[in-house]
């Protein structure tokens, strides 16, 4: 039996990127979901790192949300997917080597997540003021609304590869002040935004998961 597992967190939005790869595959790993206050010594022996998520495939340990998301989809893709219909399907499997997708997703990654980062917890960051951090962020949100400027989602009608990889982050941005999210000048980000958090996807990618240390017992990802 090939060993198959996923270490997840589920409030962490690298973990949410990749189960959201998962769910859109075949790949149905067990799930250990941590705290990131008491990581398991077992995953810390594979990955020292200590963050999440990292899947464990036979003797492969992948420890990178995209990879992870890649990996699912390249090596098992579904027939019949229950978010999206064939066509749609197949211009996910198609974007995941996109150039496009891959340079947003790293402006995501590289530069608008640490002003998030500093955004959401200005108090350990004194150097700025809360609204200077969220301005800096802006830069990235206000790319992603001129993005949406044509299309629903952001390369195409339907979310493909870069919506999947980003919008935790954007979900990320917009809990950090909702009020000011709600009526802020980005209304096509908003609404992409939405669409995506109230898909039945999301609320399969959100399943709480009891804590793997307190009875390692085996769940897996689809129940």
């Amino acid at each position: 039996m090939i060993m198959n597992h996923l270490y997840s967190f589920r409030r962490c939005p690298y973990a949410m990127r990749a189960r959201t790869g998962l769910h859109l595959s075949v790949l149905n790993p067990e799930v250990r979901e941590i705290i990131l206050k008491n990581k398991p010594a077992e995953m810390l022996a594979i990955s020292p790192k200590g963050t999440v998520p990292v899947l464990v495939y036979s003797d492969q340990v992948i420890a990178e949300s995209l990879d992870i998301f890649q990996f699912a989809l390249k090596q098992y893709p579904q027939q019949n997917c229950p978010y999206l219909n064939k066509d749609q399907y197949q211009t996910l499997i198609e974007s995941l080597d996109s150039k496009d997708a891959k340079s947003l997703i790293q402006q995501n990654d590289v530069v608008f997540k640490p002003w998030l980062d500093k955004y959401k917890y200005a108090d350990r960051h004194p150097e700025m003021s809360q609204f200077a951090y969220r301005q800096q962020a802006e830069l990235f949100i206000d790319h992603l609304e001129q993005q949406l400027s044509q299309d629903a989602f952001l390369f195409t009608n339907h979310p493909t590869f870069a919506d999947y990889a980003i919008f935790p982050f954007i979900r990320q941005f917009a809990g950090v002040d909702p009020s000011w999210f709600a009526s802020c000048p980005y209304p096509k980000v908003r609404a992409w935004l939405n669409s995506l958090i109230e898909s039945e996807l999301f609320k399969q990618v959100m399943t709480k998961y009891p804590l793997w240390l307190d009875d390692k017992r085996t769940i897996h990802l689809k129940w």
